[in-house]
């Protein structure tokens, strides 16, 4: 009996602490707010993180998906409780492109604005893109035969997006972009126009049930 006395006794303290911290959460609605609330709040318990409608297909991205901004979901196991919140909501735009990229890093600039000028010359003889990029590439993207998938400003160098995303260019259109900073040198193809897509900010935070 004296057990359950000192049980009912925190009942109320346990619901006015969750009343509390959901509260807090409610009152999140910027990126800045939600990076401040993981700093004070355990933020090995959560993180921040960006859905794209196009890249995204799981269940739970769907179901947030389905939010508006500011709005909530909440995952229990046995363990522990899991509170998602949709911080921002809105479209992006995004591009793709096919590329090459010829790095200086171990080389000299005038050697790979050769090399490229090679595969370049190569290109223009019938050989595809995507095999050159296979085989001449460097990084990622030799992996992915040259092929960007969905970007957006600032997922690139400002060289980059300077070129590549401010200039116009037709699909199917070759150029070529210096990134002297970063010694990069691209050989760039358009796949795919300016496409808007839909793209939400998360709060994911996570608290043990005890």
């Amino acid at each position: 009996m004296k057990h359950l006395f000192v049980l009912l006794l925190f009942i109320p303290f346990f619901g006015l602490s969750q009343e509390s911290f959901e509260k807090q959460l409610d009152s999140i609605t910027t990126s800045e707010q939600a990076q401040t609330f993981l700093k004070e709040n355990k933020p090995t318990h959560g993180k921040l993180f960006t859905f794209n409608k196009a890249k995204h297909k799981t269940r739970l991205a769907n179901d947030l998906f389905k939010l508006s901004k500011g709005g909530k979901k909440v995952t229990r196991t046995d363990f522990k409780k899991t509170f998602y919140k949709i911080v921002d909501k809105g479209e992006v735009d995004y591009y793709k492109f096919n590329i090459i990229v010829i790095d200086a890093s171990k080389t000299s600039d005038e050697d790979a604005i050769l090399k490229r000028e090679k595969v370049l010359s190569l290109y223009k003889q019938g050989y595809r893109f995507t095999d050159l990029a296979k085989h001449h590439s460097t990084g990622s993207s030799a992996k992915t035969k040259g092929d960007t998938g969905w970007i957006k400003a600032g997922d690139m160098s400002v060289a980059f997006d300077d070129i590549a995303l401010n200039e116009h260019h037709a699909i199917g259109d070759i150029f070529s972009i210096d990134d002297v900073e970063n010694k990069k040198y691209y050989l760039v193809v358009k796949t795919e126009d300016r496409t808007p897509i839909e793209e939400i900010t998360v709060l994911k935070f996570t608290e043990d049930i005890e």
